[in-house]
């Protein structure tokens, strides 16, 4: 984020904090209308959490599509899909949103994974003319909520589709040259606009004046561990399998290889993990750290990984890995560092599409 941008948010009232080792707003004064907004309204929030990578060269798209859990090679111009990177040991690098553009294929990532994704994707870089750089736009705003479309639509002077399938329209704002996506963030239907570093200010403020409420991350948060879900480097890492985590939209069991597939064939295979992502209840105020592990008649049988209180349940929840055997929706857990728990299916909530 740029300083001019963080000025500018903490003009509007942004109180700034750390992300995952990110300066980003935490809230503009009150998390809970701001989720509101999200959910019944529109909200916009900085996008600078994600990052862009682009690659280019010839090969590009062989390349990626040997390299990716979906089928690359099969995106239309303007199209995007959802995909995932593995280790060979079909552990999770990152999830990602892949673009296809004409001379380009942009992979949209959280901005803590990006250089973990570059150079799990360079070592593989032998002879191919493929060029992975930072793209010269990066993510800029986000508006989310059911009237999203409308106040993107007023900003731009223009119609904007919003809707679940992955798309990709160039446009302007002020005489600027701007990336639209359409994106499922958080769980919901939202628009991604990518631009020029410093064009992100003046996008931010004339989706406010187009009638968007300024979210922080603590709203969206809120809003993803509702729907149930996992975040790159948060809820699932090179420790995890893709299939642990409910992702398996990202998957692709058609196409050619690529790499860790023969993990997760193995997987589908066999019909089950031994762990899953799954909800928590949890009783009392107190949210767990990330990692405080879970008991389940005395033994360890899984951890969390995300804790927040749910504004739609007005009650602590959490995400957590667990054991198959204990990851039945109603098993009771405590959890080691205090307090305890009940298993609950995902999403806690549905979306505003759902």
């Amino acid at each position: 984020m740029t300083a001019d941008f963080a000025a500018a948010l903490q003009a509007r009232g942004a109180v700034m904090g750390d992300v995952h080792g990110m300066t980003l707003p935490l809230h503009f004064g009150d998390p809970g209308r701001e989720w509101r907004a999200a959910r019944e309204g529109s909200a916009v929030f900085a996008a600078t959490y994600r990052a862009l990578v682009q690659a280019s060269g010839e090969d590009r798209i062989t390349f990626l599509q040997g390299m990716l859990t979906n089928d690359v090679k099969a995106l239309e111009l303007g199209m995007g899909l959802y995909a995932a990177l593995l280790t060979q040991q079909g552990r999770v690098v990152s999830d990602m949103r892949v673009f296809a553009e004409n001379d380009r294929t942009l992979l949209d990532v959280l901005a803590w994974r990006r250089d973990a994704v570059r150079a799990a994707l360079e070592q593989f870089i032998v002879a191919d003319d493929v060029e992975l750089e930072a793209a010269a736009e990066a993510p800029a705003i986000g508006i989310v909520g059911p009237f999203a479309a409308a106040v993107a639509g007023e900003m731009l002077g223009a119609e904007v589709k919003q809707g679940a399938a992955h798309t990709l329209a160039r446009t302007t704002f002020e005489s600027t040259p701007v990336l639209v996506m359409a994106v499922s963030e958080a769980g919901v239907d939202a628009l991604l606009f990518s631009a020029m570093p410093d064009t992100a200010p003046s996008l931010f403020a004339a989706a406010v004046e187009a009638g968007a409420q300024p979210m922080g991350m603590t709203a969206l948060d809120v809003v993803r561990v509702e729907r149930g879900v996992p975040w790159a480097g948060v809820d699932m890492d090179e420790s995890t399998l893709l299939m642990e985590t409910g992702c398996d939209a990202a998957i692709s069991f058609t196409k050619g290889c690529y790499l860790g597939q023969e993990v997760v064939e193995r997987v589908a295979a066999r019909g089950h993990v031994n762990r899953h992502l799954t909800g928590l209840l949890l009783d009392g105020p107190r949210l767990p750290a990330a990692g405080a592990p879970l008991l389940a008649e005395g033994r360890e049988v899984g951890y969390v990984t995300s804790a927040v209180h749910s504004q739609a349940l007005d009650r602590p929840i959490a995400l957590a890995m667990v054991q198959r055997k204990h990851a039945a929706p109603g098993e009771r857990m405590e959890i080691q560092s205090g307090g305890s728990g009940i298993v609950a299916a995902l999403p806690f909530v549905p979306g505003n599409t759902d």
